[in-house]
């Protein structure tokens, strides 16, 4: 992640998908592309009391388990959105649980260009919300170094 302002991409998926995010950021991170990514968002996790290095499936349990009132969760919420408004296109990686899916649907209402990289499960047709789903993360760095 870089800490900049205003970021290119905000990349968006599952906790428990976090070797494969972490692949596709350093995919920004070799093209010198700013973005922000929930998991390397140290900030808002140790402001919550939770440590981002901790394995992807404990730390999705204890995240979970965490009261929806609770202010470590409305920290969290409150910096990954004040991130998605600073941000000029999203990116899901896929699969991805329900939250990623709110937060591409809170993109493409703010009218952000939205993308997708990944198999999606079924066909729906939201997911024409997206102007381009990447296969991979090969398909995804050419569209990466070839965009104006």
């Amino acid at each position: 992640m870089k800490n900049e302002e205003n970021y290119e991409f905000y990349i968006a998926g599952r906790m428990r998908n976090k070797d494969k995010i972490q692949d596709i950021c350093n995919v920004f991170d070799n093209l010198n592309i700013s973005y922000y990514c929930f998991f390397q968002n140290e900030h808002s996790h140790q402001a919550a009391g939770l440590d981002v290095k901790e394995a992807p499936e404990l730390l999705a349990q204890k995240f979970e388990n965490l009261k929806l009132e609770s202010q470590q969760v409305r920290t969290i919420f409150e910096h990954d959105m004040e991130a998605e408004k600073k941000c000029k296109n999203f990116l899901l990686v896929l699969p991805a649980g329900k939250s990623s899916h709110i937060e591409a649907g809170i993109a493409y209402g703010w009218g952000k260009k939205c993308y997708a990289i990944g198999q999606y499960d079924v066909t729906d047709s939201l997911y024409l919300i997206f102007d381009k789903i990447f296969a991979d993360k090969e398909e995804l760095e050419i569209f990466l170094k070839n965009r104006k």
